[in-house]
Formats: structure tokens, sequence, C-alpha cells
């Protein structure tokens, strides 16, 4: 059992982003690296057929005290490996799960038009290909440094700089130890895809971030400025919090929600290397929390990025599109109507950003349609980064003043983005990007994407 649990938690940590697949498991403590690394890897170049079969099957629905990596580990042996060697109630639990998943498996080869196992993995190779394309993004954390000192320090060990991208193409085209500024997000460098930047000194001292462009793209929208409250609804692993706290400079205050303790534990270790203050951890359902509390009557503010399917996570193993179905989805979308409803009844807010790393429209535009219809004329959609080429589904109107990201068009990740805004009187005036970005442009960078840039007149402290 000792291999099962070593190996979920290599999962676990790659989600997490907390460091590569070979330092993860070499750092696992388990005696026999060889036999957890292979595990690891196959369960991985399995991960897309493993989701769909733990899916169609609802084994997390059936058994809600197993955790979706140890799941993942104990199908893949089961059902494609050599068979479970473990034993006790582990052992009995698939066995009793067994004919459910074999028989999802078929109808899985049956849907494919495949016959072997191993076909399953050719039919995802479109998705394959277009993940291999999304670079590595890595966002500066401008709590400790800048962009300037961190291209220099770039370059000091060994990569070539080529400036600030003008395509998408450009970024496509990047390769080896070359790097650039992004097009559109001022404090976001872009590497190849393979760059492996888990042991570089920059990322053990918080001062750079490793983040996908996409989910870079809800804090920067909602732009508070420095002084503000914000709320962070569903904020682990806390990547989007400390985005917050750099467009605030450790400024006014945030509140981060999650429910789970080993979450929260996790983000507190983030938070503090990235060297962020004025930000209080709450264990707690975001759900719970009362709107009327004095404490939050300041919060003008909220990032909600709620849970989701993750159709869109396209790099999270090789291939893996997450299928969900019909009824998860209705669920999914349920809780996450209930959470914005629930989110816009604070009564100082007069900015949202609702975010998902979902593909599906009942995730997205549905939720944003049905809620903006709750609230009558309460709140509007502004339209968030007008140069951004990729706009909501048509499923309402004004459904385009949405953003929507893929690795195809946008070399990203999937995601969604709708910003909402108080209307009436002391409402904020819409703006397509946030005051923060327009306050402190960067290198290569002015008020709107592709403008002139701006010389930065003062440096943070340098990396030594």
């Amino acid at each position: 059992m000792a291999l099962y649990s070593a190996a979920a938690a290599v999962l676990l940590g790659l989600e997490r982003g907390e460091g590569g697949l070979k330092s993860l498991v070499y750092n696992s403590g388990f005696p026999h690296v060889r036999q957890l690394y292979a595990l690891v890897s196959e369960t991985l170049r399995y991960a897309s057929v493993l989701e769909k079969l733990l899916d169609g099957a609802a084994l997390l629905q059936a058994e809600k005290k197993l955790a979706p990596q140890l799941a993942k580990v104990l199908v893949y042996d089961l059902l494609f490996g050599k068979g479970l060697k473990c034993g006790g109630r582990w052992k009995a639990l698939a066995r009793r799960h067994r004919p459910r998943l074999e028989a999802e498996l078929a109808r899985m080869k049956v849907r494919h038009k495949v016959s072997r196992n191993e076909d399953l993995l050719a039919s995802e190779k479109a998705v394959s290909a277009a993940a291999s394309q999304v670079p590595r993004y890595v966002r500066v954390n401008t709590l400790k440094t800048c962009v300037d000192d961190v291209i220099d320090f770039f370059k000091c060990q060994g990569y070539a700089y080529l400036g600030k991208a003008a395509t998408v193409e450009e970024l496509k085209a990047l390769s080896g130890k070359k790097f650039l500024l992004d097009l559109h997000l001022p404090e976001l460098l872009v590497f190849p895809s393979q760059t492996d930047l888990h042991d570089n000194l920059l990322y053990t001292s918080g001062h750079i971030i490793l983040q996908d462009k996409a989910s870079c793209l809800p804090a920067f929208l909602l732009g508070p400025v420095a002084g503000s409250h914000v709320i962070d609804a569903c904020a682990a692993p806390g990547n989007k919090t400390s985005h917050l706290a750099a467009i605030l400079k450790n400024k006014g205050q945030i509140f981060a929600f999650d429910v789970d303790p080993k979450r929260v534990a996790t983000m507190n270790t983030l938070l503090t290397r990235a060297g962020v203050t004025g930000c209080q951890l709450v264990q707690q359902d975001f759900l719970t929390v009362d709107p009327g509390d004095p404490k939050y009557s300041r919060v003008t503010h909220i990032l909600l990025d709620p849970s989701c399917s993750g159709s869109g996570m396209v790099t999270r193993g090789p291939g893996e599109e997450v299928a969900p179905s019909a009824e998860r989805l209705q669920a999914l979308a349920a809780f996450q109507r209930r959470v914005l409803s629930h989110a816009l009844s604070f009564p100082a807010l007069q900015r949202l950003v609702y975010s998902t790393c979902s593909l599906h429209r009942e995730e997205n535009e549905d939720v944003v349609q049905a809620v903006l219809q709750e609230w009558g004329s309460t709140f509007r959609l502004v339209t968030a980064f007008p140069s951004w080429p990729c706009r909501g589904f048509a499923a309402f109107s004004g459904a385009e003043r949405c953003l929507r990201a893929s690795p195809a068009e946008t070399l990203t990740h999937g995601f969604f983005v709708a910003v909402l805004e108080r209307c009436g009187e002391g409402a904020a005036a819409p703006s397509p990007l946030p005051a923060a970005a327009k306050e402190n442009p960067q290198p290569g960078e002015g008020t709107e994407p592709g403008a002139a840039p701006k010389k930065r007149k003062k440096k943070k402290q340098r990396v030594k």
C-alpha cells in the first residue's frame, strides 16, 4: 500500500506545482524510486482515460473518502498495469468496483472504435499536440523584485532575451534557452514549454511564480488599487492570491478562503515564500461566510475561481482532457451559481471576476447568465480585455464581453473569465484594463497591449 500512497502524493504535488516529476519522486522517501517513477509516469500517460473511467463509473461519488489521485493509481494498476499489489480495504474497494470500471472501459473502446488499451491513447494525440505547444509562463513576483532584474538574472544564466513578443506565433516558435516578455501581460515572461525552473533559485526564493498565462488573467482583470479590501473566495493553492497581493503592493487586505486544512497549509507556505503580507487565510467554506459581517464591510473586489470540471487543464497529464458526465456538469453548475450569487451579496462589492478552467458552457456563460438574471440590473458585464482574441460563446446577449482561452488560439490552458461590476450610483467605472496595470506599466508595456514601451524609473531589490 505504501507504493500507492507515495504515487498519489507525487500526483498531488504535480497538480499543486510543488515540483517536477523527478524531484517529487526522489524526495518522496519511498525506497524503490524506479518502481515509483514508473507507476506515476504510466498513470500520467493514461490520465485522460483514467479521468473518464472514474467519472463514467462514478467511483469518486460512491467512495467519497477516496482521493482522486489515489483512485487514478489504483484504477491504472487494476486495469492497465500488472494487477493490484496491495491488500486490505483498498484491494477490496477496487474489486468491488471492478465490474463497473471494466464495463466503462469497454464502452470507451466502442466509442473510440478501438480494441486495445493502448489505442485509447492514440485518440488523444490531437489534445497532446495542443498541450505540447503551451509555453512555460513565468510571472515575476513584484513583491520581491522587478521584471528588469529577473531578465538580467536569466541572461546571466545563459538565456537569450528576445524582447517583447508581438504575436502568439513568436511564443510558439520559442526553443532552447530563449525567452520573451508576453505580448499581453506586463509581468509575464515566456519560455519554451520544456523549460523546467522548479529548481531555479528565482523560483525557490519566491522571486518568480510558475503560473499559466490564463491563470494570471483573473487577478489582472480584477485590478484592485492599493489599499483595497479583496476576497479570494476559493483561494488554494494561492497563486492568484499572491498575484492579488502584488497588484495591491501588499497595501490593503486580502481574505483568502479554502475549506481544506491541507490546502490552507500549502497556501500559507506559498504566500510566505512570495513575501505576501496583509492576507488573512480563513479555513472556511465561502458559502458559509456572512456578507453582513462587519469584517467584510469594506470588501470592494472579489475573485471567484470555484471548483469546476477542470476540462481546460490540458497539461495536467499527457493528453488529458476531462469529459464529465451530464450529471456532474449539472451539479458543478448548480454549485457555481450558488457561490457566484453569494459573492454578489457583499454590500460594498464593486467589481468581481468569475473564472473557471473549464471549457463547458454550462459552467461558464450559462452560470453568468443565470446569476445576472437573478440580480436584475444590480450588476453588469464589463468587456474584459477587448484586444483578447477569444470571446465568450454567444449563449446570451453580451456573452462576447467574457473571454476564453485555449491551447490552440492563445497558447494557454483552457480558461473562461467574466468581469462583473455594480451598476448605479457609486459603481466603479467600467475599464477594459485594471487600474493596477495602468499605474504600473512594465518594460515593453504601455497602458494598452501593443502600446509604446515606457521606461521603469525604479528597481526593487536585485536577485543575487
